[in-house]
């Protein structure tokens, strides 16, 4: 059986944003499904739109024909359910729009943010790899007219560079498995609680950030969808993919359950930052909570956009120097034998 892949971030917030406007505006689901379906009849959206309206027609609620279509996250036909249970679809299509939207947000920074350095890092190995492969031996020839020889380290370069050259397919190959065996990894559970592990060793703060951005959002979707405090947190938990913030909300539970407020609860546990105390209590004292979580979401995917900005401002002069040095030494351990031997023989 073909694996059906669930819509990104972008699409299903540009889905429930035209959904929220429709079911406002007093079109009933199947006929805005429809109206939407006119504008991509032959694209992935069209087929998409018409497994919904068949089984909505077949009397399946909105909620089965997400879930049916397979095409959808768990969380979000929940979030639907939810919805029409209540009757606050048009509150729980909107909130989702901004959801999706907000992480889609976040994840486009951060995809960004590492594809910069990644191109520096390659063009900073093909610049040394042509020194080494193409340049040096033109050195090597000049030593040998004079009756001279390289440097012990130039020729170890030449040496590794030969070895570059002649297993270039096997190395290119063997760099393909490993890229292909990391994206596979990525989808499978295991892979991507260890590369949120690891990315969170790596960039402790920048992960803090994104995490606690992406539970105030998780928290201002289900508040907005008409869940209390307690329902959203436990639902929240359930978006939530890093192990590690898992077990923080899962000690908040044990800490709201034995007395402590939710505000005090988030930031003991380091959900929250101390400066968002406040604002907290005074939502949860005005019955406002799902605009305090709004405002702590954007003012966490503020503070990630700046760390991101930060580190590549850091790492874009890092990269420079050390491609700088490399060539410096490669180039001294060339010219310094080769001023040697012209001083010898003038």
């Amino acid at each position: 059986m073909k694996r059906r892949k669930i819509l990104s971030n972008s699409e299903i917030s540009a889905f429930c944003g035209q959904l929220s406007l429709i079911v406002k505006a007093g079109i009933s689901l199947q006929e805005g499904l429809l109206i939407m379906a006119e504008d991509d009849k032959n694209g992935r959206g069209g087929e998409i739109i018409e497994k919904l309206t068949d089984v909505m027609e077949a009397g399946g609620s909105f909620a089965a024909a997400l879930k049916e279509s397979g095409e959808f996250p768990g969380y979000m036909v929940t979030m639907v359910e939810i919805g029409e249970a209540s009757g606050k679809l048009e509150e729980v299509l909107e909130s989702l729009r901004a959801y999706y939207e907000r992480n889609d947000a976040v994840s486009r920074s951060i995809r960004s943010s590492v594809i910069y350095p990644l191109v520096m890092i390659v063009m900073m190995v093909a610049v040394i790899l042509v020194i080494i492969i193409q340049v040096l031996p033109v050195f090597q020839q000049v030593f040998e007219q004079l009756g001279g020889e390289m440097s012990q380290f130039a020729q170890g370069l030449m040496s590794f560079g030969r070895g570059v050259s002649q297993y270039a397919v096997w190395i290119a190959a063997g760099l393909a498995i490993v890229a292909a065996g990391v994206v596979f990894l990525r989808r499978t559970k295991r892979g991507k609680d260890f590369f949120a592990v690891l990315g969170a060793k790596l960039f402790r703060r920048l992960s803090r950030a994104v995490d606690s951005g992406r539970f105030a959002s998780g928290m201002a979707l289900m508040l907005s969808s008409g869940l209390d405090l307690d329902e959203s947190v436990e639902m929240t938990e359930k978006l939530m993919e890093h192990p590690g913030t898992k077990k923080k909300i899962q000690r908040m539970k044990e800490r709201m359950d034995s007395g402590v407020s939710f505000a005090e609860a988030a930031v003991e546990t380091g959900l929250f930052s101390a400066l968002h105390s406040k604002m907290l209590k005074i939502g949860q004292q005005t019955g406002s909570m799902d605009t305090v979580m709004h405002q702590i979401a954007e003012q966490y995917e503020e503070e990630v956009d700046r760390r991101l900005s930060a580190l590549i401002s850091a790492l874009e002069p890092t990269l420079v120097a050390v491609l700088s040095l490399i060539v410096g030494m490669i180039l001294l351990s060339v010219m310094l034998p080769l001023m040697g031997i012209m001083s010898a023989i003038g």
